[in-house]
């Protein structure tokens, strides 16, 4: 486990494959998640021929967990400062799921020279509304809200013990009431036009034939230089988990394509 202090907050990190050559960065999604949703499936499967990093977003697992600061400009600078201290400098492969994927599409559109590679998996940020409707989510209490979770997380959760289980629901409430998470979300508008068009990367994106972020996908693809767009069929928002073994090797085939 390292340690890394980014834009002032300190990172949990952790890296695999090889040492050398420009990296695979895996962004998660968000409140639920860690980086452990990453390490656990295809990360590793990356880190057979590129070196990986995967990373705690602030807030999450085992990274500090400041009460502002949660904005998706000021996530997007985490990342870029998080590379920095790495002494990451060449373009990166950059992946992400869910909220992580609305990330990356933002790391990319603001430092469109640091990414030469980026898959999105079921990533949120294609429709102009998606900030609101996270935001609104989030705010949830009581049966509304464990109904929501149990749709959004179900397969994630299922991996994990009781205690584990416990621990993951207790940091994400302290995560959403505790700091200004929701508001910054709902202050964090989705990508659009010229921003879209900076990212000049190629994209492989994957979302889940019944998923509720599906659309958001397709109006992703359309508006993106050079995205290629998978559906998965038979799956919702949790692709990941629910075809662990597709997404991972679409995954590798698409990095190791990158690499040469």
């Amino acid at each position: 486990m390292a340690e890394v202090i980014a834009n002032g907050v300190r990172h949990h990190v952790q890296r695999l494959g090889p040492t050398t050559g420009a990296p695979v960065v895996f962004v998660h999604g968000l409140v639920m998640d860690n980086l452990s949703s990453w390490y656990f499936t295809a990360a590793p499967r990356v880190a057979r021929a590129r070196p990986v990093v995967v990373y705690d977003l602030r807030g999450h697992g085992r990274s500090d967990r400041p009460a502002t600061g949660y904005t998706i400009d000021v996530l997007a600078a985490d990342l870029a400062a998080l590379l920095d201290a790495l002494g990451v400098f060449e373009p990166i492969g950059l992946a992400g799921n869910s909220f992580g994927g609305a990330l990356a599409l933002a790391f990319a559109a603001r430092h469109p020279e640091r990414v030469a590679r980026m898959a999105l998996v079921d990533a949120h940020g294609g429709a102009p509304d998606w900030a609101e409707k996270m935001a609104a989510t989030l705010e949830l209490r009581g049966d509304a809200r464990d109904r929501a979770i149990a749709a959004n997380f179900r397969n994630w959760l299922g991996r994990h013990s009781a205690r584990k289980r416990t621990r993951l629901a207790a940091a994400a409430a302290a995560l959403v009431y505790d700091t200004t998470l929701v508001d910054d979300i709902r202050r964090s508008p989705a990508l659009a036009g010229a921003q879209l068009a900076a990212v000049r990367c190629p994209v492989l994106a994957l979302y889940g034939e019944q998923s509720d972020a599906r659309a958001a996908g397709e109006r992703l693809a359309a508006a993106l230089p050079d995205c290629a767009l998978r559906i998965v069929p038979g799956c919702t928002h949790s692709v990941l988990w629910e075809r662990t073994d597709e997404v991972c090797g679409a995954l590798a085939d698409w990095f190791a394509e990158g690499a040469r």
